[in-house]
């Protein structure tokens, strides 16, 4: 088995993740947020998984589009966990190195949801690979709007490949999700997905402030 490296979280630059099921309004809030971050002269950059880097985009299109049909479910773990490194290499590291802010659009626990509850893939297996492709890299703080899969699934017509999973897949997912914010509360904010999308921007920038508060008076004292 891989051994998965220390946790890391950099001392340069801030690291904020969106986490969630199908219509929790990730896409909405991370928007929000980077604008936010920018009107207060923040360096920020916005950006997704799959597909965050040029490599990631045609692995998004494979791992997402219905034409694609079954894929074994470590084929798929797979292919995620190459788009993640290549993100982490091309994209993240670099931003963060330069102090920046990322706001990214799903990231490990994705996948960790997805493929390992979702797919029942071994977690004991699934992790240590994921936090290889990462280097070991985490978000200062994962940003987990959760939904009901009924209702998440409601909010669109035409679905890609993962979102047309059944529901009881979907609920899974959810379960997962909900199981990594309750093992590391200190790294992790939930809010309720059905609340307005105002309330829900306020109480993420309360969260958030504090953090590149900290970042500010870390980057002074280097």
């Amino acid at each position: 088995m891989i051994a998965a490296p220390a946790p890391l979280y950099t001392s340069t630059g801030v690291f904020l993740c969106f986490e969630g099921g199908e219509g929790a309004g990730k896409t909405t809030q991370s928007r929000l947020l980077e604008a936010w971050l920018r009107e207060r002269g923040h360096d920020a950059l916005l950006t997704r998984e799959p597909g965050g880097s040029e490599v990631g985009a045609e692995l998004r299109r494979i791992l997402l589009d219905p034409a694609t049909g079954d894929l074994s479910p470590r084929t798929e773990a797979l292919v995620y966990a190459a788009d993640k490194a290549e993100h982490v290499d091309a994209l993240l590291m670099p931003a963060l190195e330069r102090g920046e802010v990322i706001v990214c659009d799903r990231y490990v626990d994705s996948s960790l949801a997805y493929q390992g509850a979702g797919r029942a893939l071994d977690v004991a297996e699934l992790d240590p690979m994921l936090r290889w492709a990462t280097r070991g890299l985490r978000p200062h703080l994962t940003i987990l709007l959760d939904l009901a899969p009924q209702t998440g699934l409601g909010r669109f017509e035409e679905r890609d490949r993962i979102e047309a999973e059944g529901i009881e897949f979907h609920q899974r997912v959810r379960d997962g999700f909900l199981r990594l914010a309750a093992a590391d509360a200190e790294h992790y904010l939930v809010l309720d997905a059905r609340a307005p999308v105002e309330e829900i921007h306020a109480a993420i920038t309360a969260r958030v402030e504090p953090l590149l508060t900290q970042a500010v008076r870390a980057g002074e004292e280097r």
